[in-house]
């Protein structure tokens, strides 16, 4: 298995667990967006090695990406960041948590009432 390979699995894992968590390839060419309620929380590109996650606001990924968490997501608004394929194991679960924890937060209170609490959350 490749490297991006084994981070994608290592990705997905993390993911996959989430309430109302579904991945798609929205554009096609082997993209694996996260989604919750339609919105996007997480997503590998095809060609960039890493996975872009949401961040609170452009403060936020800027501060991430001047302590060397990430860089600038490319094609994504400035509040989110890509994660390299090397980040931290703790610190990659807890982006993604907080990345999928933010989007279902600014879904409707109905979509969120139907999703199951999050595990640890």
């Amino acid at each position: 298995m490749s490297d991006n390979a084994a981070f994608r699995s290592r990705v997905n894992d993390i993911c996959a667990p989430f309430p109302g968590a579904e991945k798609s390839d929205p554009w096609g060419g082997g993209h694996d967006a996260w989604k919750v309620g339609g919105k996007m929380f997480a997503c590998i590109g095809a060609v960039q090695p890493g996975v872009a996650v949401k961040t609170p606001d452009i403060e936020t990924a800027e501060m991430l990406i001047e302590a060397g968490v990430g860089i600038k997501a490319p094609y994504f608004h400035k509040s989110w960041i890509l994660l390299p394929e090397d980040a931290d194991a703790d610190e990659l679960a807890h982006r993604l948590a907080a990345s999928y924890d933010m989007v279902r937060s600014g879904l409707t209170k109905k979509l969120q009432a139907s999703l199951p609490p999050r595990a640890g959350a």
